[in-house]
């Protein structure tokens, strides 16, 4: 078992696949089939002193199949972003935006991608892009803005357990 405090209130608690929400004392928020209760809120913390490897590893932890990448520029709706404008994920928050907003992004499994990504760059001013994981590649979700954030992590599950381990080739790398 793995437990991560995600603030001084919320700590996850990793069982087998599934992530429990444990709110203040031992309250905790899942329905019937272990899954977080899809109306509860959880949240990362924004701050200047978090390097950008810190939210990404909090999105993680409640999103399994997804990953969350920033970029030099925003993006549209539906468009993808470049490569070679990703921040490298051991910046300094502080360095990869204009405002300096601080605070606590709120998300829940509800969200659509593009709500994730425009919150993140309204309210903070991080221009974030979502990945899905497909097997061992990481597929930008830029066509799928539109579908939940619960919806992307369940397809992103379904697609990695149906790739045949002995079919991959261990030297292909990352597909942006």
């Amino acid at each position: 078992m793995i437990f991560i405090i995600c603030n001084n209130k919320t700590i996850l608690h990793f069982c087998g696949l599934y992530i429990i929400r444990i709110i203040e004392a031992n309250k905790v928020e899942k329905n019937m089939y272990g899954r977080i209760n899809p109306n509860a809120n959880m949240m990362i913390k924004i701050s200047n002193e978090r390097r950008l490897s810190g939210l990404q590893a909090d999105f993680n932890a409640l999103f399994p199949f997804l990953k969350i990448e920033f970029f030099k520029t925003p993006h549209k709706i539906g468009e993808a972003s470049a490569k070679n404008l990703i921040h490298e994920n051991s910046r300094f928050v502080r360095d990869c935006r204009v405002p300096k907003t601080e605070g606590d992004l709120i998300i829940n499994e509800q969200m659509t991608v593009n709500e994730l990504e425009e919150q993140f760059l309204s309210k903070f001013g991080l221009s974030a892009q979502v990945f899905r994981k497909s097997g061992n590649v990481w597929l930008e979700t830029s066509a799928t803005d539109s579908w939940s954030l619960r919806q992307q992590n369940d397809e992103g599950a379904e697609l990695s357990r149906q790739i045949n381990p002995r079919r991959e080739n261990p030297e292909d790398s990352d597909i942006y």
